[in-house]
């Protein structure tokens, strides 16, 4: 819901950050693999119950996911690339839930639940970017993404703030993520009945 007022204040730093990634040779896909790599890093520091050094690596995590997109848009753009990226954020999403349930058993239900509404929210996701790639429908808000981003409730800026609530206020997991997965839910519901409609009824 935010990803699209956030992108234009954001990209100018990561631009400047980019180049001097590139000045150095360094390639989009590194930083996408080792910010990946950091970010679950995270994991046992959150099963440890040391929030505030996991927290700092979910946050690392996060600006190289935006780091490499610019870095890739500085040159030519690959699938190959695209596809490393958001394969990774999504293993990435449910490795941070998993490790605040293993962290306190209290968590477990509610891990599992906001889990399970992120593979709602992924699979709506990336199954109408295969299509509309199918059929040449561009996005109107991520025009340059490598894959066609269906908006809703709950994107990219949503995640990462509930995120830092979790490091931040732990004892409020259940609470947080059962809100969360609520809003993942409607956000899944409405990409599901806005792709059915889009290519039941507009594609000729």
């Amino acid at each position: 819901m935010l990803d699209r007022y956030l992108h234009p204040l954001v990209k100018p730093p990561l631009r400047i950050l980019a180049r001097g990634f590139r000045s150095i040779g360094i390639s989009a896909d590194a930083v996408t693999i080792y910010g990946f790599l950091i970010g679950l890093l995270a994991v046992p520091f959150i099963v440890l119950k040391l929030y505030w050094i996991a927290l700092a690596l979910i946050l690392i995590n996060r600006l190289s996911d935006g780091i490499d997109g610019e870095l890739a848009r500085l040159g030519a753009p690959t699938d190959a690339g695209g596809f490393l990226d958001i394969t990774l954020d999504f293993f990435f999403y449910q490795a941070i839930v998993f490790g605040f349930a293993l962290a306190d058993p209290a968590n477990t239900l509610w891990a599992l639940i906001l889990m399970m509404s992120f593979v709602g929210t992924g699979i709506t996701f990336l199954a109408f970017a295969v299509m509309a790639e199918r059929h040449q429908i561009k996005s109107m808000h991520y025009p340059n993404k490598s894959l066609h981003y269906l908006d809703g409730l709950a994107e990219g800026t949503e995640t990462i703030a509930v995120f830092v609530a979790f490091c931040i206020w732990p004892h409020y997991f259940p609470w947080i993520a059962g809100i969360f997965a609520a809003v993942c839910f409607i956000t899944a519901v409405s990409r599901l009945r806005y792709a059915y409609t889009t290519l039941r009824f507009n594609i000729r």
